[in-house]
């Protein structure tokens, strides 16, 4: 079996870390709306390959996470009058169910970033201890300079990216390219955790990071999800996972594209979604 990697650009044979157990995560939905056909692409591809692993008399351990702590749900929250919790709690409901229709099986763990939220601060405690992140008023982040291979996944040169970036008001962060890894609560009604930091919550690349260690261990067979998570959420998991462990994350990186309306990205943003 071959499989296009995008870390190298190229089919590759399929040879798992452990033959005993292939071990797979993919990026699940952020919790905060039904999801559309477009977002149901990356479940059905990932999950037939799952299923075709086992055909072939694989043990297959299979991670999809909920993302339920997000500006999304707290927006979403705040726009209906209940708890950010009620909206992931119900959105994971529907997502079950349009899952089902579908006949996506369900993962073999389904981890919800709030369950995990002592593991996130110790992971950010060790990549400080390790020089690799910085606190700022409350706010974490993860130094990019400070990791030797970072644009390795996108291709992108650092130097590329720094003429582009820039630092948006407020942010104190040393480096434009630096991303969050903490960020401090801004009002008495955000949902937050205390921390070593004071009181806030996770940044959205931190999370996989973490759920992806803790349920995997540290060098995984697997991790895929669509193609516009490569720049920058999945450029920042290797950093900040490789810096943390030591280890390489992931053996393949896999990326499903995009479902297209009319040559433009099916998305919510554009209103131009079909429902599952």
């Amino acid at each position: 079996m071959k499989i296009y990697n995008t870390l190298s650009r190229k089919k590759e044979d399929f040879v798992p870390v452990d033959e005993n157990e292939v071990k797979i995560y993919v990026c699940g939905p952020t919790v905060y709306n039904y999801f559309h056909i477009g977002n149901a692409r990356p479940f059905v591809v990932f999950d037939t390959l799952r299923r075709y692993l086992e055909y072939r008399g694989k043990k297959v351990k299979y991670v999809q996470n909920f993302t339920d702590v997000d500006d999304k749900i707290i927006n979403k929250a705040r726009e209906e009058g209940v708890t950010p919790g009620e909206i992931s709690e119900k959105y994971i409901a529907e997502y079950y169910k349009d899952a089902a229709a579908l006949n996506v099986e369900k993962a073999t763990i389904h981890p919800k970033v709030t369950e995990n939220m002592d593991e996130i601060i110790q992971f950010i405690k060790r990549l400080i201890e390790k020089g690799h992140a910085y606190e700022v008023d409350g706010d974490v982040y993860f130094s990019t300079r400070s990791f030797n291979n970072y644009g390795k996944l996108s291709r992108q040169n650092i130097e590329d990216l720094e003429s582009g970036a820039r630092i948006e008001v407020g942010e104190k962060k040393e480096d434009p390219l630096d991303f969050a890894l903490w960020k401090a609560r801004k009002s008495e009604d955000e949902i937050a955790w205390e921390s070593p930091w004071g009181m806030g919550r996770p940044g959205w690349h931190i999370e996989c990071s973490v759920m992806s260690t803790k349920y995997l261990g540290d060098t995984i067979d697997i991790h895929a999800g669509g193609q516009d998570l490569t720049f920058p959420h999945h450029e920042n998991e290797i950093a900040q996972t490789e810096a943390a462990t030591g280890k390489p994350f992931a053996k393949y990186w896999m990326h499903n594209g995009y479902i297209t309306i009319d040559n433009e990205k099916m998305s919510k943003s554009k209103g131009n979604v079909v429902d599952p």
